[in-house]
């Protein structure tokens, strides 16, 4: 879909991608902040904006993808805010953005460090976590065990649930792309899987990992048969 720009455009970009990237600027010129609003992570139909905020007054302000040559933005403006309009966002405009800006008292040409990349996401689904017994796959009356639901995203919600119940046992928010969820004493046998989603709406879920079953003094694993899903033990 068409790139939407919600700032007027008073001139057209003069310069090359490569007249950023090769400026080197002294550290008096702070990197700006770059976010998309409503989320990183989204499903394709949704409309982004992403917001390049400068730390000082700017008057450019440059936005680009990585793999592109030219900049998507290149604004003057007199305020330390820009941004752009993602309308009905699909899966080829995800990846890796950054941009820069310019200080009205700066020597001229001067860039701004890039701020640090923002990852766009447009996806239907997440990728399905794992699901694993902590400190290990023994469990032994009484002991305690945590069950490790480990995604590939930071930031996530995440759910654990004991097959058979609709509703989530757990639910625990990580900044790291795990969440633990403890069983005190083994005390919960049954079959257990996990999955995550964003934190906030536009919800995008995984799938739910596959099954892990857990019984007090059995090794705790599942495998797969023309019936479903099977979880088999053996002596610690």
């Amino acid at each position: 879909m068409a790139l939407v720009l919600i700032l007027q455009l008073l001139t057209f970009w003069p310069l090359c991608h490569t007249d950023i990237t090769t400026t080197v600027p002294t550290a008096s010129y702070p990197k700006p902040w770059l976010g998309a609003q409503p989320a990183a992570i989204v499903t394709p139909g949704v409309n982004v904006t992403l917001r390049c905020r400068a730390p000082q007054p700017a008057w450019k302000f440059a936005l680009f993808k990585y793999g592109e040559i030219t900049p998507m933005l290149f604004r003057v403006v007199s305020t330390d805010l820009a941004e752009v309009f993602l309308e009905e966002v699909t899966p080829a405009q995800g990846g890796s953005y950054q941009c820069s800006y310019q200080n009205p008292g700066w020597v001229l040409g001067v860039w701004s460090h890039p701020s640090d990349a923002l990852e766009l996401l447009v996806t239907d689904e997440l990728p399905r976590p794992s699901l694993v017994a902590l400190p290990g796959p023994v469990v032994a009356p009484g002991d305690n065990v945590s069950l490790r639901c480990t995604g590939r995203l930071r930031d996530m919600r995440f759910a654990l649930y004991r097959v058979g119940e609709a509703v989530p046992l757990q639910y625990h928010n990580s900044e790291r792309p795990w969440a633990d969820f403890p069983l005190p004493r083994a005390s919960a046998p049954g079959t257990y899987s996990c999955y995550y989603h964003t934190p906030n709406a536009p919800y995008v879920l995984s799938q739910r990992s596959e099954p892990l079953a857990q019984a007090p003094g059995t090794t705790l694993w599942a495998t797969s048969s023309a019936w479903g899903w099977r979880a088999w033990s053996s002596s610690p």
